[in-house]
């Protein structure tokens, strides 16, 4: 069975909201944290690909903080809504991510991040977590 990424030592406690919607303190460069659109619990998705290839490979969220650490280390960094803390991707699994390019979309309701992926990207051992296909039932259009 696969390994859970570690989380990052040091989850904040929870606090009064701040002003741009970030409830645990930041670095975040304040040019790019003004252009951000969070949740109501200061996230935004974090959509991961593959550099190169494009192959989407998992969606996660971050924070300020987290969008902080992954700039400026370069290791994809995210905030886990479930044990309210971070973790860095591979931490303990091994399989990391070596940050390429972050891409802020138009809305800045999200960032794309595109790594060199090391190992499987989901927690259940696949290359990615969108790996069950839906059947499409609708007319294509041609």
């Amino acid at each position: 069975m696969p390994v859970p990424d570690a989380p990052v030592t040091g989850a904040h406690p929870e606090q009064p909201e701040r002003p741009g919607g970030s409830q645990r303190p930041s670095r975040l460069d304040p040019a790019i944290a003004g252009r951000l659109r969070r949740t109501p619990d200061g996230l935004v998705a974090a959509v991961v690909r593959q550099h190169g290839s494009g192959e989407v490979l998992m969606m996660a969220w971050m924070d300020d903080e987290a969008l902080h650490r992954t700039l400026t280390t370069g290791r994809a960094t995210y905030w886990s809504r479930s044990r309210r803390e971070y973790w860095v991707k591979g931490a303990t699994s091994g399989h990391h991510q070596y940050v390429r390019s972050v891409a802020l979309d138009c809305d800045g309701d999200a960032v794309l991040v595109s790594v060199d992926q090391v190992g499987a990207a989901c927690h259940t051992g696949q290359r990615t977590c969108f790996s069950t296909e839906l059947p499409v039932t609708g007319e294509v259009a041609s």
